[in-house]
């Protein structure tokens, strides 16, 4: 069991050929979005392998990031394509007065139902790695807002917006869990506060439990940790945003300009 056969004078494991058998069947419907895949003892024995070289094989398949594990059922096939962000547009303008802020014009390019859930909205002390981003002294209060993002009801991104005590004050739509059409940038966008640009950091890493919790993840899972900075024309940063996504359900393409 678990032998090797030879493909164009190479010898393929056995575990990536059932791989590649489970993927060709997600592609070509023979198993369709919702589907379970079969379980470990029914590969076993289709295949005639072991629990070790099915257990690889599966590795393989949910790198590939077309099925998700859920505690107690199993293995699906996934129903959504990844939402494609574009760093190039998706803060536009003209989302904005259209009533769309950047994730639901995003997901919506996707063909997915987009969703926001309001966590919460406090005041609190600024965490230690935001406040030189927002140059604020450590402990300095802030406002926080806490939204957890779905696509077609399932959750994919958790995001939280740190904005000095001064600009949320002046804003009273900030702490409303609903800030109205085009969202917070909107709002800022409304008291007066022209934005120059968006800086974002991003690092890839596996997920913290409270992030596998919240994201209905698989142990293990890796995530998108993304920290935005919105700077305005004077050269204030008037919102940091940390942001945790699940990595399987974003591709991030940037535009970077050749030219100075």
């Amino acid at each position: 069991m678990g032998r090797a056969h030879e493909t164009g004078g190479r010898a393929v494991p056995q575990y990536a050929r059932i791989a590649a058998d489970l993927l060709r069947q997600i592609e070509d419907g023979t198993l369709p979005p919702g589907e379970l895949l079969p379980s470990e003892a029914e590969l076993m024995r289709t295949y005639n392998v072991s629990a070790g070289t099915v257990r690889k094989a599966m590795a393989e398949v949910r790198a590939g990031g077309r099925v998700e594990t859920r505690h107690g059922k199993g293995s699906l096939v996934k129903k959504r394509p990844p939402v494609r962000q574009r760093s190039s547009d998706r803060f536009r303008r003209s989302h904005r007065t259209k009533g769309q802020a950047a994730y639901l014009a995003e997901a919506a390019q996707s063909g997915a139902v987009p969703g926001v859930r309001v966590l919460s909205v406090e005041h609190r002390a600024v965490p230690d790695d935001v406040a030189p981003l927002l140059r604020v002294a450590p402990g300095t209060e802030v406002l926080a807002r806490r939204r957890l993002y779905l696509r077609d009801g399932v959750p994919v991104e958790t995001a939280t917006s740190f904005i000095p005590r001064d600009v949320a004050d002046a804003i009273p739509q900030l702490r409303a869990e609903n800030p109205g059409s085009g969202g917070i940038y909107a709002r800022f966008e409304g008291a007066g506060h022209e934005f120059a640009e968006f800086v974002e950091t991003l690092q890839a890493r596996g997920a913290t439990a409270a992030e596998t919790e919240v994201l209905g993840l698989t142990p293990g899972t890796p995530v998108i940790h993304l920290v935005r900075e919105a700077v305005t024309t004077l050269g204030r940063v008037i919102e940091v945003c940390d942001t945790v996504m699940a990595a399987d359900q974003f591709v991030l393409t940037y535009r970077i300009p050749a030219v100075d």
